[in-house]
């Protein structure tokens, strides 16, 4: 197993980046049961034959988890940088070069790809969902690209509604999964293009949420976010990010982040690159800056403050609710 999913199973010890005895000691789980565990450019094995249609001795890696892979695939391998990835869940994901610990385990803290360095990330359930929902069952005979067309003309903060992307329950900064999303603030005055404004700003909040836990931690400067998905081909969305976390934002020319990032380890192990430093740099290049607007700092700080309010306020709602959910 690779290191980076084996820290994902809370028989680790993260610092010592192997099982823990004191964890399966306690747990009565023999440690024979446990598999090897190597940092994700090690050969751990080749190909014995040709049934796979790849070249008998091939090496095999160990590879990493899928956002651990997605995080080389962009180029986050050192401290510094951060990852947002806006796919059907939206993630943040910062490399560290220690464990960092969230006191209430609302992130998760894991060993990473890279061997002797570690991250730290965060999970919401419905990012880009968030608009494929909204699209598919409000507005389906609508394109994606009509619908936030539209919503560009909105002014920023949708004239007082906020969105809540709790479409799913959620997982970071609040894992519950009787959570329930809304909309709050409708008056007769808010469109169809109010609503979908509010939707692009509300996952843009939870993102933020995301980014304070991290601050709050002790994550130290961020000097480069690298955002990906299938939302970052938005051009609105990519600037209501870069204004909520009033940082520049970039792309980067992978798409296929997680493939990328295990054919980058395969190289490493194979010998193509001395290191994943090195194959990042060689491979990976920035190709749009998204800089935050000045003007729409004051606007998204005050949304968002009153953002983070609501689900303190309609939790117990949303319990109710859940109980007479058949």
């Amino acid at each position: 197993m690779d290191k980076a999913d084996g820290s994902g199973t809370m028989l680790f010890d993260l610092r010592k980046r192997t099982w823990s005895h004191e964890i399966l000691n306690a747990l009565n789980i023999p440690a024979g049961w446990m598999p090897p565990t190597f940092e994700g450019h090690e050969i751990t094995g080749e190909v014995i034959d040709g049934s796979t249609g790849l070249r008998k001795g091939t090496p095999v890696v160990a590879g990493g988890g899928d956002q651990a892979a997605q995080a080389i695939g962009v180029g986050v391998v050192r401290p510094g940088t951060m990852a947002v990835t806006l796919g059907t869940s939206g993630v943040v994901f910062a490399a560290t070069e220690s464990p960092l610990i969230e006191p209430q385990g609302r992130l998760h803290a894991f060993c990473h790809a890279v061997a002797g360095r570690w991250h730290l990330m965060g999970v919401m359930l419905s990012a880009a969902g968030s608009l494929q929902w909204y699209r598919d069952k409000l507005a389906c005979d609508r394109s994606f690209d009509a619908l936030v067309n539209e919503a560009s003309e909105i002014p920023a903060g949708s004239e007082g509604l906020i969105f809540l992307p709790y479409l799913a329950g959620e997982r970071t900064p609040h894992p519950d999964p009787l959570a329930r999303a809304a909309w709050i603030g409708l008056t007769v005055r808010h469109t169809q293009a109010h609503l979908t404004r509010a939707v692009l700003e509300g996952v843009a909040f939870g993102v933020k949420d995301m980014f304070c836990l991290m601050r709050d931690v002790g994550l130290g400067p961020i000097e480069q976010v690298r955002l990906s998905g299938g939302g970052a081909k938005s051009p609105l969305w990519r600037q209501i990010l870069a204004d909520t976390l009033e940082t520049e934002l970039v792309t980067v020319n992978t798409t296929e982040g997680a493939a990328f990032g295990a054919a980058l380890l395969a190289g490493v192990g194979a010998g193509v690159w001395p290191d994943i430093d090195s194959a990042c740099a060689e491979t990976i290049f920035v190709q749009e800056r998204v800089s935050p607007n000045s003007d729409t700092f004051k606007v998204y700080r005050s949304l968002h403050q009153q953002y983070q309010k609501l689900y303190p306020a309609l939790k117990p709602t949303f319990e109710t609710l859940a109980a007479k959910t058949p």
